[in-house]
């Protein structure tokens, strides 16, 4: 029951599970260079960060490939 979703790499994870996890694995500068997006290099935090990333599809899509690739990248 619990692989509900097997081939749903980010079943269970919420958004702001997601930035917090790729700015404690790389850090905000870091995560700013890797996904140039204005709400990870200009005074960044994770509040200000779900705001801009739930109105903007293509930006939480970026967000969501990288934490795939993160964890994949982690697993090995």
């Amino acid at each position: 029951m619990s692989d509900e979703h097997p081939n749903d790499p980010l079943h269970g994870h919420t958004l702001e599970m997601i930035v917090m996890s790729l700015v404690a694995f790389y850090g905000w500068s870091e995560l700013g260079r890797l996904i140039n997006i204005r709400c990870f290099t200009n005074d960044p935090s994770v509040k200000s960060s779900l705001k801009f990333l739930r109105k903007t599809p293509w930006a939480r899509k970026k967000v969501e490939d990288h934490f795939i690739a993160m964890n994949t990248k982690t697993r090995r």
